[in-house]
């Protein structure tokens, strides 16, 4: 569904990504894993086209995406759960979720898409009448990802998720994880710190270090090799 091919990308003169490859299949979970300054959320933002890529390819269902703005990725089916808590704090939890229906596609189908995360996520069908800004930082969490799920994406890219979640939370998030690609049959490429909950995530895994994939294959690849785990995921 989705294939980076050799990017580049970073920040005026700072480049933080140096040619990382990889391949989303459809209907998977794509974990991409390393430490904090790796480049992961960089190489999410530069997919998605909040960073400008300065070199490679980036391919969606055959076609070539690298230059396109975020505004059409979303209207090709891919969509972003930034890192944090990204919400309208004023708004109700319900007016927060509608925001993310905006396209014409989605906004046909929100009451569809409310049951969806409503059963997904049901804590947030208790908190609809409350202002998303009172919630507790893993409801807030729940919010951000269902509202990325209003706009009826095909593939959704996670940034950090579990980031400042209880460890019980953690398990229930990365439950409802499962569940997307199962029961909805969405794709999701994952960026996480979070490698022991990831990795029993993930249908493939991606190792990330400044800037560059240094591992990759399947969790118990990972999960097998001492080397990659004690250099660049601290397990």
């Amino acid at each position: 569904m989705l294939s980076v091919e050799n990017l580049e990308a970073g920040y005026g003169p700072m480049q933080v990504l140096w040619q990382p490859s990889l391949t989303v299949a459809r209907g998977s979970i794509t974990s991409v894993l390393g430490p904090n300054g790796a480049g992961k959320s960089t190489l999410l933002a530069s997919i998605f086209g909040s960073v400008a890529p300065t070199k490679g390819r980036i391919l969606y269902e055959g076609q070539d995406i690298t230059r396109i703005p975020p505004h059409r990725k979303v209207d090709l089916g891919i969509t972003l759960a930034p890192q944090g808590k990204h919400l309208f704090g004023g708004m109700t939890v319900g007016e927060n979720l509608v925001m993310g229906a905006y396209r014409k596609s989605a906004g046909r189908h929100i009451a569809a898409s409310l049951d969806l995360v409503y059963e997904l996520f049901p804590v947030l069908k208790a908190r609809n009448a409350q202002p998303a800004g009172s919630l507790s930082g893993g409801e807030q969490q729940m919010v951000t990802i269902a509202r990325a799920l209003m706009t009826r994406p095909k593939l959704v890219m996670l940034d950090e998720p579990s980031q400042g979640l209880a460890p019980k939370l953690v398990g229930e998030l990365f439950e409802t994880i499962i569940r997307l690609k199962k029961e909805v049959g969405l794709t999701l490429l994952l960026v996480e710190q979070n490698a022991a909950a990831s990795l029993d995530a993930a249908d493939h895994v991606y190792v990330i270090h400044e800037g560059r994939i240094k591992a990759e294959g399947s969790p118990e690849d990972i999960k097998g090799s001492p080397e990659i785990r004690e250099a660049y995921l601290g397990i």
